[in-house]
């Protein structure tokens, strides 16, 4: 099974665990059976991976995510990377194009195109399966997946079978509705479209070279910035008169504000909190090394990271994002290919960040025009390389790096380090990279 996750946003409908570099879909909050937490990427993969262990996944995102995927998901899943935002469909005809002249998948073969972010359980991924084989079989040019509705939803679509079958025609698509619409479309058979599809490689692939003028996926890569913004649903579903629906009438939710996500959440406290006998369905997420304590409170959830605190009415919390539209706060945490950062303290002139490495990784070779910096190793062990001399480190160890020295740091184990950076002008685009030499 081939399967596309589109991955996109950044999630500020559930600040503060969300922001620029971390979307909603990173944010570790389902405890395992294990009793760790992973995030909703780490949920979807694992779940693919269970249903069909040869399956081949490719994340179509931005440039800002590739980080977080690789930092949770390893360095074996496929990764399309739109180079800027330009809507669905042309994130999809890049992906259709980086399975075929990339991985080499044939344009005979099925693709699956799913969110990355749905709370579903493992149905649903057989579900995926027998789609993907709907789609194989070729009787119809696209294969949706259409969701019965529990209720008349405002936020989706509508899909229109011509019949009651598992599998039917589709009729037409509906808007978004008001609530009493989408009653009406429901008493008609409506499913709720979930924007979950399959299709041939050669159908999208047909239908993006009809819409755009490139001939490969290297080519369409270059051009991405030109592309007009267009979701698929308007450049190839409305147009598409040979498409089939399939029902799936399992769980499936979408887990978009705090007052969804807290529904799928199998306890009520995440990291340090604690609720007396009065609190009634109250969630509190907590990143802090600090507790949050919650007495008489009804339907609220507190959110707590290095970002900021949000204390709401769980109905309240929906409408939050004009709301932090509106606040300018330096991103303070952020997962990246080789670890994660936390930012500790900012002041005039100076930044302190705690980093952590994981083993056998490092960050790229680079260098600072504008400031220096100050690297104190707390734990594990591992090496340093301070223009092209490498020397080893360890537990309180000091490495001074002075600007325009050129640096990196190796992690042979996991390796925590303060680091402090000393500047006038201290800013993320302060950051030339080189190529070491082995």
């Amino acid at each position: 099974m081939n399967i596309v996750l589109l991955s996109g946003g950044s999630g500020k409908r559930l600040w503060p665990l969300s922001n620029d570099v971390r979307s909603k879909q990173f944010i570790k909050i389902f405890k395992t059976q294990e009793g760790d937490y992973e995030s909703m990427v780490q949920r979807v993969y694992r779940q693919i991976k269970k249903a069909d262990s040869e399956a081949s996944v490719t994340i179509a995102t931005s440039k800002t995510q590739v980080s977080s995927i690789h930092n949770q998901l390893g360095d074996n899943v496929g990764i399309s990377i739109e180079p800027c935002r330009r809507d669905t469909f042309p994130a999809i005809a890049l992906a259709t194009a980086y399975l075929h002249d990339v991985k080499g998948i044939s344009e005979e073969e099925a693709v699956v195109v799913c969110p990355v972010d749905p709370y579903v359980n493992d149905d649903y991924f057989q579900a995926l399966k027998e789609l993907s084989a709907l789609a194989q079989k070729g009787e119809s040019n696209l294969v949706l997946m259409g969701i019965e509705p529990t209720y008349p939803s405002e936020k989706y679509g509508y899909i229109m079978p011509l019949s009651a079958d598992h599998v039917s025609k589709v009729e037409t698509f509906k808007e978004k509705p008001d609530a009493k619409t989408a009653q009406e479309y429901i008493d008609k058979g409506a499913l709720w479209n979930g924007g979950v599809f399959a299709y041939k490689l050669k159908y999208v692939l047909k239908r993006a070279h009809e819409l755009i003028d490139f001939t490969d996926y290297y080519d369409l890569y270059t051009k991405y910035d030109t592309l007009t913004k267009i979701s698929f649903d308007y450049a190839v579903v409305e147009k598409e008169n040979d498409i089939s629906v399939m029902r799936f009438a399992g769980e499936w939710k979408d887990l978009g504000t705090w007052n969804t996500l807290t529904e799928a959440m199998e306890e009520n406290v995440v990291g340090k909190g604690i609720l007396n006998e009065t609190c009634e369905n109250v969630h509190v997420l907590n990143e802090l090394n600090m507790p949050i304590l919650c007495m008489g409170l009804k339907d609220v959830i507190v959110a707590a990271s290095a970002e900021g605190i949000i204390v709401s009415d769980k109905e309240q919390s929906s409408y939050i994002k004009p709301f932090v539209d509106a606040i300018d706060q330096q991103v303070m945490f952020a997962e990246k290919s080789w670890g994660s950062f936390k930012v500790l303290d900012v002041q005039e002139g100076s930044m302190t960040i705690a980093v952590t490495l994981n083993a056998g990784h490092k960050m790229n070779y680079h260098s600072h025009q504008r400031r220096d910096e100050v690297w104190t190793v707390i734990s594990g062990q591992g090496r340093t390389i301070v223009d092209g001399m490498e020397q080893p480190v360890a537990p309180g160890d000091v490495i001074t790096i002075q600007a325009g020295c050129k640096h990196t740091i190796i992690a042979d184990t996991q390796l925590r380090v303060i680091e402090v950076q000393l500047g006038e002008d201290i800013t993320v685009e302060d950051k030339c990279k080189h190529e070491l030499e082995e």
